[in-house]
């Protein structure tokens, strides 16, 4: 979100960024606008509100132009996009909901992750722009703000789809599966199989499929290629914490006085309140002593007002869960039941939660990440440090690359803050499967990209684009394949979305400061592999400062984790004879020695750097830019660590 409390991670950080820094959002002046007023608390106070009933078809046809599954917001966008453009749109849902929005309405996540525009001040009293228009700015102009009522987005959803009459809705399906049609290269996505509650199989035939769902079934049925969690990082075990959101009743409007006076008076820039949502609580929440030490933690709150008079709270941390196992999830929901009454209690201690009680817990999880696509272009978090802009954009991201903890002892990290990036295309595409689109989440991004990109908005924007893509590539016969390396067509299809009320003029990206640094190509390799973070506005990238032999033995480590086939070695026998490293200066002959002990080279201190030149493994170059060859700056050692990744396992970045 947002509005969360990042810590520097022990796997992703080099730089320690303060325990106090960085709480959900990065400038509260971006929150500072005139959000919505709730309805009233007071008066709507124990009046639980309803959505509208959703109407589903009572079976579908047996064909459409396209087929869209899953109804989270990204599945809702694409199917009004595909049917206002003249498209017969089925949209399936087989996860037993019963209202439109998913994540955001069953999962209860009610405060959206925006992609503000920092290059622009807002006008006084107003809310900072933000990109991404089209259909999610319909939806978002619909709800209370950046900040909403579950019941109010829930109905907007509805709206938008029910609207479009070329949209057929189908909520009672219990299980969806691509019909394939396999060749020796690729495959082709014909439809789907829809199976109903009672058992029965109906074959729906389609010229395309759209994939909305969280985790990308539908292109994992279809074998599409895949990457799970940080598995590109080397990291193939660890999972992002998920988190269950609770629901708060009896915070009337004197409680919500109260969080402001709380929030507004501890002269933490990185906390405030508005009128729908508060984000604090950090050092509050740092003595609760969870129930399951080695599986849940709290951070602070992140809290949504509703117009039922309770709130909702986005802070209890999960770990171990695996989001693409139905019993793990189940298990992640059984111990949020038993940990959030012992919140509540913990909360009680302060008056604004005195009268609080427990409401309900949401009925999904909030899973940050499970699969990521293989597609024909696969986002980089190099993409985000630069800010870059893509031949094929269909989308603009600028939240903060967000990696969130894997347990209770590792912290996250904002890995870096882009001002304005580009999802192209490319990035929906499967790199061999045909007739088949993938948005939001697990759409194609690197990890540490996706902790960025993996935002609701972006991901309604792909859905958008997606739909009219539907409609392009049927009306030249062409493949999405085809389509995706026609700069023509891409062109036709940018000129339709902006014509639909998208806004994707390309842009020339200005150079950041880190960037002009002559250690930059160092940064580069450090940003892609994990070992360095730039924290909100990328303040942490901290070139210049000075290195230590143990933090280079620990990044080495990291490397190692990533390029298991390149380096074979141990670091830390760089370190064995000496006092605590942590306090030593880096030096030329120690960086080297560490990284040839990590290569699995046989060498000395005396010898280390000579075989690392011999070898390639260092250049000139390198050696060239050092300032004092006895104490080595973070962006320095990079330039080494650059050199050995490049030769030894031949990655460039």
């Amino acid at each position: 979100m947002s509005k969360k409390w990042i810590f520097v991670t022990a796997i992703l950080v080099v730089v320690v960024v303060g325990s106090g820094a960085g709480y959900y959002s990065w400038q509260k002046g971006e929150r500072s606008g005139s959000s919505p007023s709730p309805r009233s608390a007071n008066s709507a106070a124990g009046d639980k509100r309803v959505s509208q009933q959703v109407v589903s078809v009572e079976a579908p046809k047996d064909n459409y132009d396209v087929v869209v599954v899953g109804t989270d917001p990204e599945g809702v966008a694409a199917a009004v996009s595909a049917a206002r453009n003249g498209l017969r749109t089925l949209l399936v849902e087989s996860r037993g909901r019963d209202v439109l929005g998913g994540l955001m309405t069953v999962g209860w996540l009610n405060s959206i992750d925006m992609n503000w525009d920092r290059t622009s001040a807002p006008l006084p009293g107003q809310e900072r722009d933000y990109f991404n228009k089209g259909i999610f700015a319909e939806w978002y102009k619909k709800t209370e703000g950046h900040s909403f009522d579950v019941v109010t987005a829930a109905d907007a959803f509805y709206n938008l789809v029910r609207a479009e009459s070329n949209i057929d809705l189908y909520m009672k399906a219990a299980v969806v599966e691509p019909i394939v049609k396999k060749e020796q290269q690729s495959s082709t996505v014909e439809g789907v199989v829809v199976t109903k509650a009672d058992g029965t199989k109906q074959q729906v035939s389609a010229k395309s499929v759209i994939d909305a769902t969280q985790d990308a079934d539908i292109a994992a049925a279809a074998g599409a290629s895949f990457t799970i969690g940080r598995e590109d990082l080397g990291d193939p075990n660890s999972r992002m914490a998920v988190t269950a959101v609770f629901r708060l009743k009896h915070i009337d409007d004197k409680a919500w006085k109260l969080i402001a006076k709380r929030l507004n008076g501890d002269d933490d820039v990185n906390t405030g309140v508005d009128r729908m949502s508060a984000w604090g609580y950090g050092n509050e929440m740092k003595d609760y002593e969870p129930l399951h030490k080695e599986r849940a933690k709290m951070r602070g709150l992140n809290i949504g007002r509703q117009l039922d008079g309770t709130i909702l709270i986005n802070a209890l941390q999960i770990f171990g869960i695996d989001g693409l196992s139905e019993q793990s999830r189940r298990e992640g929901l059984d111990i949020a039941k038993q940990e959030i009454p012992r919140v509540v209690d913990y909360l009680k201690q302060f008056e604004e939660f005195r009268n609080a009680e427990l409401d309900g817990i949401a009925p999904e999880l909030y899973v940050r990440e499970t699969r990521h696509l293989v597609g024909l272009y696969r986002l980089s978090v190099i993409d985000l440090l630069e800010n870059a802009d893509q031949w094929d954009r269909i989308a603009f991201g600028s939240y903060p690359a967000d990696i969130q903890r894997t347990s209770p002892s590792d912290n996250g990290a904002v890995v870096v803050h882009p001002i304005k990036y580009a999802v192209p295309f490319r990035s929906i595409v499967p790199l061999h499967v045909d007739g088949l689109l993938v948005v939001g989440r697990s759409a194609s991004y690197d990890t540490l990209a996706h902790g960025s990109a993996r935002v609701i908005p972006v991901g309604m924007v792909e859905g958008q684009a997606a739909g009219a893509a539907v409609k392009l590539a049927a009306e030249r016969n062409v493949s999405f394949r085809d389509l995706s390396q026609s700069k023509p067509l891409i062109a036709e299809l940018q000129k339709r979305l902006d014509e639909q009320g998208m806004e994707l003029a390309p842009y020339t990206p200005e150079p950041q400061p880190y960037m002009k640094h002559p250690a930059y190509e160092g940064l580069k390799a450090a940003v892609y592999t994990g070992i360095a973070v730039g924290s909100y506005n990328n303040e942490a990238f901290k070139l210049d400062n000075p290195s230590n032999a143990q933090r280079m033995v620990n990044q080495v480590n990291h490397i190692r984790r990533m390029y298991k086939s390149a380096f074979k070695g141990d670091p830390s026998a760089a370190v064995k004879q000496m006092a605590d490293p942590a306090k030593q200066p880096l030096t030329l002959q120690q960086a080297s020695l560490t990284i040839a002990k990590g290569l699995g080279l046989d060498v000395t201190a005396e010898t280390a750097q000579a075989e690392l030149e011999s070898g390639g493994w260092l250049s000139k170059e390198t050696i060239g830019m050092f300032k004092d060859e006895r104490k080595l700056t973070d962006g320095e050692a990079y330039m080494m660590l650059k050199d050995a990744i490049a030769k030894a396992a031949g990655a460039t970045f």
